[in-house]
């Protein structure tokens, strides 16, 4: 039903409004990570919504920039930006704010940021984020506990059959060093790499005019993705330095991976090279089935600090919640996480028992509402069913002695007596013996 007297006001492409019952399930998406994040001794920090442009854009590769909101700052006369990516800002509040503290700084973040977007790509220009990093260490065992965190919160959500894709951008780097081929034709070769177009490769290679070695070496890449079997395959044609040491680290990686017990998720991908500007080494990314976007992103990138002045080690990664959200959107304990316990429908003319029992069944941990408009007990219930509150409970009902209640369920409308002591004990445990029970 629409209301008539309802002005027209859109909003811009690109950002949603999330209504109750959608930021529910957000809340409880994001909670279920944090929760996992502070299991592993993490801590929270909140990061501001504007940064001076300049001092953001020092954290930022030339992709995150160009997608950059900016606008003037009346104050300062300085250009101001929205962030489009959290991760350069908790680098420069560590870099100039925590730099006397002990390391290593683990931290977490939730928060939104926005990212302007080709108008008809559809995409969304606000994205929710929840992440990780940590700071002050350069160890396989700290990027294993990025990848074996990402597991958890995959297994703590419900999600089966997921698969963690792992990269090390130093490998490509690697042999593109010892290729000797030209800036233009490396640019070239990139693009083709991540779009895993072999044909295109090779027509590169030959027009290059590429030694067979070389051939070998960069054709293979776009090909090097599956299980361990790749490490393998990369050490026969790794044939410089950089690149064995970046097998090495990450065939540690996964050894680690093993002893936490989530190997079985991962494939390797050493074609990977997503975030070649500003990853140092590993690199991973979460997909869940039915979803063709990835629903986590990370990996190591040791140069950031050093941009504000503070040259530290670091790995980190974060979850994109909307598209957690929408692999999830059928699933039972999220839709659960928009319902509402009880609403209080007061029967008498006196409001004191009500209120009593409202609080009591909150100082319990239930939610709980009074429906304060007077109105009779079919709108009652049919405002409980249109608001997704699981029970109705009626003070001062025909069928109720003093000291009971009248509990309906929203769902079916299948009611029951219950004293009020039984209901505070037992709260939403309570059985439903429905023979020979009024429903209502």
């Amino acid at each position: 039903m629409t209301n008539p007297a309802c002005i027209e006001a859109p909003l811009p492409k690109g950002v949603s409004d999330f209504l109750p019952e959608t930021a529910d399930k957000i809340t409880f998406i994001a909670d279920s990570i944090h929760r996992v994040f502070e299991l592993w001794g993490f801590r929270r920090m909140i990061t501001p919504l504007l940064e001076f442009e300049d001092v953001l854009a020092l954290g930022m590769g030339d992709e995150l920039r160009s997608k950059t909101f900016r606008f003037d700052d009346r104050q300062t006369g300085r250009l101001l930006a929205i962030p489009p990516d959290i991760t350069p800002q908790v680098a420069r509040i560590v870099a100039t704010r925590m730099h006397a503290l002990p390391l290593p700084h683990r931290i977490y973040y939730s928060g939104r940021v926005l990212r302007q977007a080709q108008m008809q790509s559809g995409r969304s220009r606000e994205i929710f984020q929840s992440g990780v990093e940590l700071i002050g260490l350069n160890s396989p065992e700290a990027d294993a506990e990025m990848v074996a965190m990402a597991v958890e919160v995959l297994k703590n959500l419900g999600f089966t059959g997921f698969k963690i894709d792992l990269g090390q951008v130093d490998f490509y780097r690697g042999i593109m060093d010892a290729s000797g081929l030209s800036r233009e034709v490396q640019y070239q070769l990139q693009d083709a790499i991540s779009k895993k177009e072999v044909t295109a490769v090779r027509s590169i290679l030959e027009a290059a005019g590429a030694p067979d070695r070389v051939k070998e070496e960069i054709a293979l890449l776009p090909r090097l993705y599956g299980g361990r079997e790749v490490l393998k395959e990369a050490a026969r044609i790794a044939g410089n330095e950089r690149s064995r040491k970046a097998l090495e680290n990450i065939t540690q990686v996964v050894e680690i991976l093993d002893i936490y017990g989530v190997a079985d998720h991962l494939t390797i991908d050493l074609g990977e090279i997503r975030g070649l500007d500003y990853h140092t080494g590993i690199t991973f990314e979460g997909f869940v089935p039915g979803i063709g976007e990835a629903v986590c992103s990370g990996g190591r990138y040791d140069d950031l600090t050093a941009k504000y002045g503070y040259p530290a080690h670091a790995t980190g990664f974060a979850f994109n919640i909307l598209a957690l959200l929408a692999s999830m959107a059928k699933r039972p304990e999220v839709e659960a996480s928009s319902s509402r316990d009880f609403l209080v429908f007061n029967k008498k003319d006196e409001r004191r028992e009500a209120l009593e029992v409202a609080q009591k069944l909150r100082s319990l941990g239930f939610t709980c509402a009074r429906d304060i408009i007077k109105r009779d007990f079919e709108s009652s219930l049919e405002y409980a069913k249109k608001m997704d509150i699981r029970m109705l409970l009626v003070i001062g009902a025909e069928e109720c002695a003093a000291d009971q209640l009248y509990l309906v369920r929203v769902a079916d409308r299948r009611a029951i007596t219950v004293g009020k002591q039984e209901l505070f004990d037992k709260g939403l445990d309570l059985k439903f013996d429905l023979q020979g029970e009024n429903h209502g």
